[in-house]
């Protein structure tokens, strides 16, 4: 079987809570930070929502959101060679471009395309919330996996406009090469499993149900409710 079974997480909630674990030892054996700001845990929706809800808990931190959309190729849209962020630029895995014959340019409608999407995505889930301020803390991205990065990168990017003190990126499982490609990005890659065989994320959950942007607004209410009482490590 693979990944061996000791390596599946029950869902993203749990590999949520595991990944807090190694976030919170990391932030206390490198604490170089100069803030006494809260740290921030931006979740990239939707997978990656259940799981910094977990990671915010666990290590006491601030949750929001970081919002993206991949960018697909123009007669196959699932097939992601880039990806864009908020107010950031668009950014696009070069390689899997010249592979099909295309530039960035060839690319442009769909960019359009996706940042009409990102703007809907921006009112559905905040509504009238800004978008958090990241300078000068100790922010963490999350998703419930890394597979090309592209999508990450773009969402790193787009932070690094902001001056965050210490940028990080984590989430339960990583393409080991994606490590490598977004470790130039970021202060710290974290991940609890990092594969140089990477296949489909979904084999290393045993539940990996899809989300919805319903699933996405409701547990965003929750974890902006004054009445939530935050776990512990």
């Amino acid at each position: 079987m693979w990944p061996p079974e000791e390596e599946r997480f029950a869902d993203r909630t749990a590999a949520g809570r595991r990944l807090g674990r190694e976030i919170a030892e990391y932030l206390r054996q490198h604490s170089t930070a100069k803030t006494t700001k809260q740290p921030l845990v931006l979740a990239l929706p939707k997978g990656g929502v259940p799981v910094a809800m977990a990671v915010a808990d666990t290590i006491g931190a601030e949750f929001d959101l970081v919002i993206s959309r991949k960018i697909g190729l123009p007669w196959q849209s699932d097939q992601g060679v880039g990806a864009i962020a908020e107010n950031g630029p668009a950014v696009f895995d070069l390689s899997a471009v010249a592979a099909v014959g295309l530039n960035v340019h060839d690319l442009a409608p769909a960019v359009q395309r996706e940042r009409v999407e990102l703007r809907r995505r921006q009112e559905r889930y905040r509504g009238s919330r800004p978008a958090p301020d990241v300078a000068g803390r100790v922010v963490v991205v999350v998703d419930d996996g890394l597979a090309t990065g592209v999508t990450a990168r773009a969402a790193v990017r787009a932070l690094q406009a902001g001056r965050p003190e210490h940028l990080i990126f984590a989430a339960p499982v990583c393409a080991a090469e994606s490590v490598d490609l977004l470790a130039a990005d970021v202060d710290m890659v974290i991940d609890i499993h990092s594969p140089r065989e990477f296949h489909a994320l979904g084999l290393y959950y045993h539940d990996f149900a899809p989300l919805t942007d319903a699933h996405v607004l409701q547990m965003c209410t929750q974890m902006w409710s004054d009445t939530r009482i935050p776990a512990t490590v």
